[in-house]
């Protein structure tokens, strides 16, 4: 893999791992269900606890998303919500959060049709740290890994219940920031995890890579997030939060006053229940 410097992702890992817990990483998709709505839920993830975020770049088929996500995805899109406006919604981020680590998930087609230089550097500039691209095989590295890491953008790949130890080193090759493990089959939010299940699959990834194992797709309350906290190095967070987005508009779709606290008060209670396994696994 390309040599690197430090990256933001390496510094909050490492924080949390100091602290004795797994990190908390947040999934918003940008531009719901408005684009000054989701930059004020942006700003305000990281005071509620968010030790990462995931910020969803909508796309017109989101193969790998759940119910929730697309109808998210399918909100910015009618509010007009682009690829160079989740850029800029990052550098304006970046304005007064210098520290927490973000990172782009979506689709390869926006990057493509942006133009691959172009959106490397305009991403890096804008203060970005990752990418996780769910279309893009390691076959395809060529098209955006490599690129990506020569920019000093972290690459992250997704690693599932049917990577088995042959395909696993392919998956690993390249990869950067940290891995995705998906806990379960199928679409994100259609199923709640294992949490035994999910500790086997991390120590069996993480007896191939130093990288920490993130884990999400399913993991939607409190109580599951200590659970899957118990045996992972970060617990990801998306449909729960993108649910309490559309839970919290109007009768015509529109935010309300309580939107970005519907956001942010169920991530501080995610936050709690991350913190609070490292609490008793200290005492």
């Amino acid at each position: 893999m390309t040599s690197r410097l430090p990256t933001r992702l390496d510094a909050r890992f490492r924080a949390c791992a100091q602290e004795g817990r797994a990190a908390l990483v947040t999934f918003v998709t940008a531009g719901d269900p408005d684009l000054a709505t989701s930059q004020a839920i942006l700003a305000a993830l990281p005071g509620a606890g968010a030790d990462i975020i995931e910020l969803g770049v909508p796309f017109t088929d989101p193969m790998a998303d759940g119910p929730a996500i697309q109808a998210g995805g399918l909100r910015a899109l009618k509010g007009g919500q682009t690829l160079a406006k989740t850029i800029a919604m990052v550098r304006a981020f970046r304005e007064s959060d210098a520290a927490t680590p973000v990172v782009l998930m979506g689709y390869y087609n926006p990057i493509y049709i942006y133009g691959v230089p172009r959106f490397l550097e305009d991403a890096k500039a804008a203060g970005v740290d990752g990418l996780i691209v769910v279309d893009l095989p390691p076959e395809e590295d060529g098209e955006l890994c490599l690129p990506a890491l020569a920019a000093g953008l972290d690459f992250i790949r997704l690693a599932t219940p049917t990577t088995d130890d042959r395909r696993l080193p392919a998956v690993l090759t390249n990869t950067a920031g940290f891995v995705y493990y998906v806990s379960i089959n199928g679409i994100t939010g259609s199923a709640a995890p294992d949490p035994d299940a999910v500790a086997g699959a991390v120590a069996r990834i993480k007896s191939h890579t130093g990288l920490p194992v993130a884990v999400g797709f399913g993991v939607r309350t409190p109580e599951q997030a200590a659970a899957i906290a118990a045996g992972a190095d970060g617990v990801v967070v998306g449909s729960a939060l993108v649910d309490a987005v559309r839970r919290s508009l109007d009768a015509e779709g529109h935010a309300t006053a309580e939107t970005v606290g519907a956001v942010t008060g169920l991530v501080a209670s995610l936050a709690a229940a991350v913190r609070g396994v490292a609490r008793q696994a200290a005492e």
